[in-house]
């Protein structure tokens, strides 16, 4: 009698990769660096800007003999610079909330993906499901520290262990299915390869930010306006030159916060797999 369709499975290994992040030209990689501690973004641009805007007073100076009138198109041109970079600096905002709101559903997703294979444990052998909870325990320790661990070593030797754990997980579950190839064991196979997947999303949204050329674009944008701001000027500009850096300079460090998965005052909490780990007793 021929084997019904349902219970031929076919396992596919998943192909575990190592976690290393691409390798992006020196500048991108100074500015990537730079973004990843949202106060030092803080420190670099107001000083940045406000060196921008004493420039743009130093040229006022050198050119004391500029009317009225040349004052008028360097306000039609400041106004219109500063109007652009509030528009990219809401667009950079707006990247950085979704990327943000992404990191945390993907952690829900994760915890969600690990309770449920937890569950479906159940429907393997004794043995079996007592070793693939085991693992899928230690498992969730190793995702929960990739979320609150901030040293590069530690989350280096984290990724390490992820990988063998998941090889081990996956092993863990396919010899059962393969031993007795049933509807059942597809299903807890279909659960272990959620719970591999999520962990490669969550890894995709911890890697993607804000693009280095944004802000290339906002930093140039902002030293324009910063000098315009100066030449602008006639009376204390000692004082006021200072004012439009600071404003500014609290807008990157926002989105960088935001932006930083690691770093700063906004941090993704693992609250979901937290939460799984004290229902567990861990």
């Amino acid at each position: 009698m021929p084997t019904p369709e349902v219970c031929q499975l076919h396992f596919i290994t998943p192909t575990v990769r190592p976690w290393t992040e691409p390798q992006v030209w020196r500048a991108d990689r100074v500015m990537e660096n730079l973004t990843h501690y949202p106060l030092l973004v803080l420190v670099a641009a107001f000083v940045t800007l406000w060196l921008a805007s004493l420039t743009g007073s130093w040229l006022r100076r050198r050119n004391p003999s500029a009317g009225d009138e040349q004052d008028e198109d360097i306000g039609v041109i400041l106004a219109a610079n500063l109007t652009l970079l509030a528009l990219i600096i809401g667009f950079s905002f707006s990247m950085a909330t979704n990327r943000y709101d992404q990191r945390k559903n993907f952690e829900e997703g994760e915890a969600n993906a690990i309770g449920t294979e937890i569950l479906r444990a159940d429907f393997l052998s004794q043995a079996d499901a007592a070793n693939v909870r085991k693992l899928l325990g230690l498992y969730l320790d190793q995702r929960i520290q990739f979320y609150t661990n901030e040293d590069d070593v530690r989350r280096e030797q984290i990724s390490q262990r992820t990988s063998q754990l998941q090889a081990d997980l996956w092993a863990a579950v396919r010899r059962p299915a393969a031993d007795q190839p049933t509807p059942i064991a597809a299903l807890v196979l279909a659960g272990m390869n959620d719970v591999i997947n999520s962990q490669g999303y969550t890894q995709a949204a911890f890697w993607n930010r804000i693009p280095t050329a944004a802000w290339f674009l906002m930093t140039a944008i902002a030293l324009c306006s910063n000098v315009l701001f100066g030449y602008r000027s006639r009376k204390g500009v000692m004082k006021l030159s200072m004012v439009l850096p600071f404003v500014i300079s609290i807008a990157l460090l926002l989105i960088a916060d935001i932006d930083a998965p690691r770093h700063g005052l906004i941090r993704i909490s693992p609250q979901n797999l937290e939460s799984l780990a004290r229902s567990l007793g861990r």
